[in-house]
């Protein structure tokens, strides 16, 4: 069973969205816009959720049925990377609001899950 790997996934993607929340707390779309270095830190971070989660469907496929935005997030991830010079600020800002604490709570969950699935053996 490969469940090491994908706990290992699943923590780097939680720690990279906890680090997110950190540098956004008590900041506004305002903020972020004026500040190229907390723009830069929080796009690191969706590098590395969707680069995470990529390595992760490569390692257990299975789980892209539970991780149902992964689709997205390595998009995002490839936008990031890639259209680097097309970003908007607002999209980020966006995603960070609301689909940020949705991704954070279901990582923990998986988590959660594998870690009971670990118990077990």
């Amino acid at each position: 069973m490969r469940q090491p790997d994908v706990r290992k996934y699943l923590f780097d993607i939680q720690k990279a969205c906890g680090l997110i929340g950190q540098f956004v707390a008590g900041k506004s779309l305002a903020d972020y816009l004026q500040d190229i270095q907390l723009r830069s830190a929080v796009e690191r971070q969706f590098e590395i959720v969707g680069e995470a989660v990529s390595q992760m469907l490569r390692t257990a496929p299975e789980m892209g049925s539970r991780f149902t935005s992964a689709p997205q997030i390595i998009s995002f991830r490839n936008y990031l990377i890639h259209g680097y010079a097309s970003v908007s600020n607002d999209v980020v800002w966006g995603i960070v609001e609301e689909d940020l604490p949705i991704l954070a709570r279901q990582v923990t969950d998986l988590l959660s899950e594998e870690e009971g699935d670990g118990d077990a053996e």
